[in-house]
């Protein structure tokens, strides 16, 4: 018998014994993120909700001032670290 009928009749083989030992012991635990499934109790407790407020006008208008300013100084400096 050439080896590659042995190594299939071999793997065949231990598909077999694994489904036979699932059969027993039921499916292996899954490893990894558990699935999302939605809790029985939604209905009763209302779901917290973990809103971040965004920025206001004025924070955004000095977040642009400042990052327009640290990009310029950026660039004025880029072709000194030479």
């Amino acid at each position: 018998m050439p080896i590659p009928d042995i190594v299939a009749a071999l793997i065949e083989e231990r598909h077999r014994l694994n489904r036979a030992i699932e059969a027993l012991q039921g499916p292996a635990p899954r490893r990894g993120k558990p699935a999302k499934t939605a809790p029985a109790i939604t209905a009763i407790a209302p779901a917290a909700t973990n809103h971040r407020r965004g920025m206001s006008a004025a924070a955004r208008k000095a977040q642009s001032r400042w990052m327009k300013a640290y990009w310029a100084t950026k660039r004025r400096n880029a072709g000194k670290k030479a």
